[in-house]
């Protein structure tokens, strides 16, 4: 159990104390803390296949301690042959609220599929989105790769940064993924303070590969991490 005294209530929700301990998908100490009670209203369920198995991913967003800004969110493995057994569970939580990204899987090979998460937050004018990609392998949650967004939209324009994923086959034992951040400017037609910016919008690709050597996919551009300054100047 992700949550061992977990109990439905009499509203709906299901309540217990803090979860059993795991390690941040990325690594290090910089994902939230769990909040001491948990009120949880529901998981989002995913299957999936790993190593030509079946499995059950998990997701469930445990909101945020009191001292933190960033939610906690629970991304757990279940083997469903037999009575279910839980095999991994990982924090994928890095800002207010988490979800499966659409599509949630994205297959890497004949019998294996790789789960894309979320995190984000916004306030009046401004979406802040934190994408993960993950591979299932061993029966154990590895990350490839976090990719930050950042949308606008104020009074002169809209400016948004929307993912794509693609698979490319024939690599062996998993394929490669390639992932576009589709970066576009929208002028609105208002009466604005100030010059519209033009009518605009690229692409920004990676390329992920598995790397034999290595055993772990690797990018073939920091075209991300730029993105992901450029828009922290924008904050």
């Amino acid at each position: 159990m992700i949550v061992p005294d977990l109990q439905a209530g009499a509203d709906g929700f299901y309540k217990g104390g803090a979860p059993i301990e795991m390690r941040d998908i990325l690594g290090g100490n910089e994902g939230g803390s769990p909040p001491e009670a948990i009120d949880l209203p529901n998981a989002a369920v995913l299957a999936i296949k790993a190593g030509g198995k079946d499995r059950l991913t998990m997701l469930f967003d445990l909101g945020q301690a009191q001292d933190s800004s960033e939610g906690f969110a629970v991304l757990a493995l279940y083997d469903l042959t037999g009575k279910p057994k839980l095999l991994d569970a990982v924090n994928v939580g890095t800002d207010q609220s988490t979800y499966f990204r659409d599509p949630g899987k994205l297959a890497v090979g004949v019998g294996d599929d790789a789960v894309i998460t979320m995190s984000t937050h916004f306030n009046s004018n401004q979406g802040y989105v934190g994408t993960i990609l993950i591979l299932v392998r061993n029966d154990r949650f590895e990350p490839i790769d976090q990719i930050n967004t950042f949308d606008e939209n104020v009074c002169a324009y809209k400016r948004t940064q929307d993912l794509s994923f693609q698979t490319r086959g024939g690599e062996k034992p998993y394929a490669a993924i390639k992932v576009t951040v589709t970066d576009a400017t929208t002028p609105s037609g208002e009466s604005c303070e100030g010059p519209a910016p033009k009518a605009v919008s690229h692409d920004i690709s990676v390329t992920y590969h598995w790397d034999k050597t290595r055993s772990r996919y690797v990018r073939n551009s920091d075209a991300f991490e730029k993105l992901s300054a450029e828009n922290a100047k924008r904050f």
